[in-house]
């Protein structure tokens, strides 16, 4: 805890949402959050930037679902005479012509089009894509006997995956993955790899003008919505950056699971039920997206016990409303296994788009399935307390999942 938030002075004190705290036991600081503050509580941002942090389960599905008190569009934020050029997360909250940042009718026009360039995708070849994907993945490691499961499989699939969704290579969705990773890492380098991937989304969307094919990037071309350029580019990085880094987190952290709990175990030998539970436990208890930045009050307004101000920066707590004690009460026991009533993928016109959330399941479920059929006695490579989670408040995910396994021959030809 720091100094007195600013955007009220009812709060005496904040948490600092940066810090080691939030790689070894985030659960731990929303649980000190919910105690001292109940279900809004004030956080301080890199720089010590006043926000509110919503980790009550009701009172974040009150925001989502009340877009005319709680605002997408950052011009509305009270602080900006606090935030330096830059300052790392600027990525996150900076103003530009994105459906995360849009409002109103402008936001249902940018909506339309992304949901219908994305529902053009045949679920069965992504299925497709994901398993060839995944074979070659694992064809890359499996003649050893041990592999970084995070590094190796889980940070690669799903960029292989979107990349053949916009008409790319492998190579240089790998490259495109890792400036997406570094942007959202809100580090040092967050402001020029946002730099290279509008440049790399820029020449993209060129290409297809000259080359349209039957890709995401030529159909947002060819929508009636009629997207220009200033508008393609952006929406391009959302949604590879939406796409990638939580099915990467959702995929490492669902293969944690069923290497490391029971319930699971069955599921190593071929027991294809318990992928799809473990991936629905994960989005209610290890939800890739923790936090996301954010909202902005409209007015002023009551939420939670704690006076906002028309301005301060709301952020959404998915990860602590997913945990809120009213939602489940007995610490670390999920709501139930077909409970699909979890926050992860936000709620309200600025959720997640359906056909988004449904290629991520493919893409993870398939991820799951490949790696345990082809190496069936795959096994942590350290103890469990050994497994040390990236130090971030807004994704959460391994910094590496060390396996070990009997070498297999690799499948060759996809």
């Amino acid at each position: 805890m720091s100094t007195p938030h600013g955007g009220s002075a009812a709060a005496p004190s904040a948490f600092r949402l940066y810090g080691p705290r939030f790689q070894t036991a985030p659960t731990e600081l929303y649980r000190q959050m919910r105690t001292r503050y109940g279900p809004v509580a004030p956080v301080l941002l890199d720089g010590d930037i006043p926000a509110w942090l919503v980790i009550g389960y009701r009172e974040l599905h009150y925001v989502l679902s009340h877009p005319d008190l709680f605002a997408r569009s950052s011009r509305r934020w009270n602080a900006w005479d606090r935030v330096p050029d830059d300052w790392p997360l600027m990525p996150m909250v900076m103003r530009s012509p994105t459906v995360l940042c849009s409002e109103g009718e402008e936001h249902r026009r940018l909506a339309g089009a992304l949901n219908d360039a994305l529902a053009g995708a045949d679920q069965h070849e992504v299925r497709q894509y994901a398993v060839q994907a995944a074979d070659r993945l694992i064809d890359g490691f499996c003649t050893g006997s041990k592999a970084d499961l995070r590094a190796d499989y889980a940070a690669r699939l799903p960029a292989m995956v979107l990349g053949r969704l916009y008409g790319l290579d492998p190579a240089r969705a790998d490259v495109l993955a890792d400036a997406m990773t570094t942007m959202i890492d809100g580090g040092p380098e967050a402001r020029r790899a946002q730099q290279f991937l509008l440049k790399t989304m820029g020449e993209l969307v060129a290409a297809r003008r000259q080359r349209p094919g039957p890709d995401v990037v030529s159909r947002l071309l060819a929508h009636p919505a009629d997207l220009g350029d200033q508008e393609l580019v952006p929406n391009l990085v959302v949604l590879l950056g939406g796409g990638h880094q939580p099915t990467t987190e959702w995929l490492g952290n669902a293969l944690r699971l069923m290497l490391t709990d029971d319930r699971f175990a069955a599921s190593l030998t071929g027991a294809r039920s318990s992928v799809r539970e473990a991936l629905t436990e994960v989005l209610w208890e290890d939800t890739p997206t923790q936090n996301y930045l954010g909202r902005y009050a409209a007015q002023d307004v009551e939420l939670g016990g704690q006076p906002l101000r028309a301005g301060d920066l709301v952020l959404l707590g998915l990860a602590g409303a997913n945990t809120d004690p009213r939602v489940s009460p007995c610490p670390g026991a999920s709501p139930g296994r077909g409970n699909q009533a979890y926050l992860s993928f936000s709620h309200g016109e600025h959720r997640c788009p359906y056909p988004a959330q449904e290629l991520a399941e493919i893409i993870a479920a398939a991820g799951v399935e490949v790696l345990l059929d082809r190496l069936p006695d795959v096994e942590l490579a350290v103890g469990v307390g050994e497994l040390q989670w990236r130090p971030s408040p807004w994704m959460r995910g391994l910094v590496a999942l060390p396996v070990t396994f009997t070498p297999v021959t690799p499948l060759g030809g996809q």
